[in-house]
């Protein structure tokens, strides 16, 4: 994964200073310092990620797709700080430091997720290197992703303990993970002018790796430990949440793992583009269920 690796060091060394530009100062002092603690707490950042790797794809220049991916991971991070809320997920770590409320206090951090929802749209709105329909679609994109995750928390928090059956989980989960991967795979496409039947098709590699990253991710609460993930291990079961491995087994959550994994790469098996680092993507979130 060594490639891969760099590939991801790369996209964050572009992206850190775009990201310091779009909130610095831009909110109240305290505030700031809280948006800039979550928004920096390390992680892979993997949907800016799929945005330059998307849009690459299709021959643009990342630094055109910067901006872009800044509105993806600043969409993400309010959703990190909203979700470990005590109203939420209650949980006191995140990337293996101090969750925001607990850094700073509730209701700042409910701020500094608003602040950067909305730093999100301006960043995109701004974009003077991208023309201006194209942005327009990019905020359509955005935004509805946006709500079908937020869609997605409440289906999941209305499910607990009562998930019929596998096809309810994959729904729930392609709104409260899946919409916002989908639309950072749509988003870098759009940038580089992808054809319909291209978007197409990078949609059902998107659907697909969404679904893979939520089964990984819920392997990962059973086997991993609190160090390993950065958060706390185990709070899907304590939680009583419905997750593929309480469904299917972790051999059965496996198996549906490979199954989607082998439509993500069908999918781009089907493009006429230069799509090595996608699969990469889509192989580093297999790996995770081993």
């Amino acid at each position: 994964m060594s490639e891969l690796n760099n590939y991801l060091e790369e996209v964050n060394a572009g992206l850190d200073p775009v990201l310091r530009t779009l909130v610095e100062n831009a909110v109240a002092p305290r505030l700031t310092e809280a948006v800039k603690w979550s928004l920096f707490g390390g992680g892979k950042r993997f949907r800016p990620a799929l945005v330059c790797a998307s849009g690459e794809a299709f021959g643009v220049q990342r630094e055109k797709l910067l901006r872009t991916s800044a509105a993806f991971e600043m969409i993400h991070t309010y959703s990190l700080i909203h979700d470990d809320l005590p109203a939420m997920d209650d949980d006191d770590l995140r990337r293996g430091r101090a969750t925001c409320h607990v850094k700073f206090d509730e209701a700042t951090a409910i701020l500094a997720g608003d602040a950067l929802q909305s730093l999100a749209f301006t960043a995109i709105a701004d974009d003077q290197s991208i023309d201006f329909s194209v942005r327009v679609a990019i905020i359509r994109e955005l935004s509805s992703a946006a709500t079908k995750m937020v869609e997605g928390q409440q289906l999941d928090l209305d499910s607990e303990g009562s998930v019929s059956g596998i096809e309810q989980l994959r729904q729930i989960h392609r709104h409260k993970t899946g919409a916002m991967i989908v639309a950072a795979v749509r988003a870098g496409a759009l940038v580089g002018g992808a054809t319909e039947e291209e978007l197409s098709i990078m949609t059902r590699y998107g659907d697909s790796i969404g679904l893979l990253f939520q089964i990984t991710d819920d392997l990962l609460d059973v086997t991993g430990t609190t160090e390993q993930l950065g958060k706390t291990a185990g709070k899907d079961a304590v939680a009583e949440k419905t997750t593929y491995p309480a469904l299917l087994g972790l051999d059965g959550s496996r198996d549906e793992a490979r199954r989607v994994h082998t439509d993500a790469l069908s999918a781009l098996a089907s493009l006429s583009r230069k799509t090595k680092v996608l699969t990469l993507l889509a192989d580093f979130i297999m790996s995770r269920s081993s």
